[in-house]
C-alpha cells in the first residue's frame, strides 16, 4: 500500500528566482538605509549634547524619530522574514495586536514608574535621590 503525499506536507527546495533575489536586495537596501539614518541621528544627539546650550526639545524629537524608525524596521522585518506580509488580514492582526499591547504595556509601566519617582521626590521629605549631590556629607 503506497501513501499519497499531500500537497500541504511536501518538502522541496526552492531555488530563488530573479524575483526573489530582487526582493532580498530591496529588503537589504531598505533596512540598511533606515539603520544608517538611525545611526546618523544617534551621532547627532551625541554632538548636540556636547553643546552647552542644546535644545532638549530637539533631542526628544530626534529620539522619537529613532523610535519610529526602529518600529518601522521591526514591522518590515516581521512582514518580510516572518512572511506575514503574504498572509491574510486576520493572521497579521493575531500577531500585530499582541505586539502593540506589549509596547503599550512597557510604556504604561515606564510612565507609572516615572510618576512614582516624581511623587516620592515631592512628598517624601526623608527621601533624597541617590544620584543627587549630598550636602554637608563631604563628597560622594
Amino acid at each position: 500500500m503506497e501513501h499519497q503525499a499531500s500537497s500541504e506536507v511536501t518538502f522541496h527546495h526552492h531555488v530563488p528566482g530573479n524575483e526573489n533575489v530582487k526582493r532580498i536586495i530591496k529588503t537589504t537596501v531598505i533596512l540598511s538605509v533606515i539603520t544608517i539614518i538611525e545611526l546618523a541621528m544617534g551621532f547627532g544627539i551625541y554632538f548636540i549634547h556636547k553643546n552647552p546650550d542644546y535644545s532638549r526639545g530637539l533631542v526628544l524629537g530626534i529620539k522619537g524619530c529613532i523610535v519610529i524608525l526602529s518600529l518601522a524596521k521591526a514591522f518590515y522585518i516581521i512582514s518580510i522574514f516572518m512572511h506575514l506580509g503574504d498572509e491574510i488580514r486576520n493572521m497579521i492582526m493575531s500577531v500585530a495586536v499582541p505586539i502593540m499591547l506589549f509596547i503599550w504595556f512597557i510604556a504604561a509601566f515606564l510612565w507609572d514608574g516615572n510618576s512614582y519617582k516624581n511623587l516620592r521626590n515631592t512628598y517624601d521629605k526623608h527621601f533624597e535621590e541617590r544620584t543627587t549631590e549630598q550636602k554637608g556629607k563631604g563628597g560622594h
